[in-house]
């Protein structure tokens, strides 16, 4: 992986199991449903993904710190959830680590984030090609509102100037993977706007492993989305795993426990645990993480 240019990247296939997590005593809601991610964290591996580290980032909005320190090991194809409560730094980590916490007017960040031992902090490192390799979907879901559904997808692609590449076929292999291509394949033309709210959201999944990343970042996908679209998009996490490092923001402690192997809790800007996603929340380590996850704050 070369993060000072924007050359298309391959990779071996491989076959590997990503071990369940210890099985805990647990009878809540969220105990059940960390026990059902445990059950099934166990998965094959299609395409290496790189590990991702995060070493003592600290990051500013002008003089007021939002993060603070924070040491973190996302696994390689693996889902990690961050949890926490409002302001407590969780979505601006997650935009530190593709670099867009930077074009916000008078925000900055020290510290290191590396793929596989490259820092994309340094300075040979091209801005272009750390957010290729580390794609991005928000909260609410943002379709381009003038482009087709397959322009939507093929927007990336475009801007990045990939040469050889197939648009009609990249466009299809990525609306395959975000599982949207038998919902629209006989409406590619029309505009991505029109789609139901789930939908458009896929497609814009669809639109960021259409540059083939190596991690997605997810910014609460969910929150803006019906419970039946909800449970499609947690059902594309746990398939997008067997080949991107995913790391997923979510208010929702449930969602946390059904789709992520492990699970970081922060607050007030530091990294309180991070630790297998049912030990989290049936045997935390810290108080506070017990008080948060038992709804006695937050």
């Amino acid at each position: 992986m070369d993060l000072s240019s924007t050359e298309d990247r391959s990779g071996k296939r491989a076959a590997t199991q990503i071990p369940a997590a210890p099985a805990a005593a647990g009878s809540s809601p969220l105990a059940a449903a960390a026990g059902a991610a445990a059950r099934t964290s166990s998965h094959e591996v299609t395409t290496p993904a790189p590990q991702v580290n995060v070493e003592g980032l600290r990051s500013w909005y002008g003089e007021q710190q939002a993060v603070r320190g924070v040491d973190l090991r996302f696994a390689a194809n693996a889902v990690t959830a961050i949890i926490g409560p409002s302001g407590c730094g969780k979505s601006t980590l997650l935009r530190c680590i593709n670099r867009m916490h930077e074009e916000i007017p008078g925000a900055r960040a020290e510290g290191r984030v590396t793929l596989d031992g490259l820092d994309v902090y340094a300075k040979e490192s091209d801005v272009v090609a750390v957010r290729r390799a580390i794609g991005m979907v928000f909260q609410k879901p943002n379709p381009f509102p003038t482009m087709s559904i397959f322009d939507n997808v093929a927007a990336g692609l475009k801007l990045t100037g990939t040469r050889g590449v197939d648009l009609r076929d990249r466009v299809e292999q990525a609306l395959r993977g975000a599982g949207l291509w038998e919902e629209v394949k006989d409406r590619l033309g029309r505009q991505g706007i029109g789609l139901s709210g789930g939908q458009q959201q896929r497609l814009c999944i669809a639109r960021a492993i259409a540059v083939e990343p190596r991690v997605v970042l997810m910014d609460e996908p969910c929150s803006a989305l019906d419970p039946i679209a909800t449970l499609r998009i947690e059902e594309l996490i746990g398939e997008l795993r067997a080949n991107y490092t995913i790391v997923i923001v979510t208010h929702n402690m449930q969602q946390a426990a059904r789709v992520a192997d492990t699970t970081a809790f922060m607050l007030a800007g530091e990294l309180i645990e991070h630790t297998a996603t049912e030990q989290l929340f049936t045997n935390p380590a810290d108080e506070r993480t017990e008080q948060y996850v038992t709804g006695k704050f937050g």
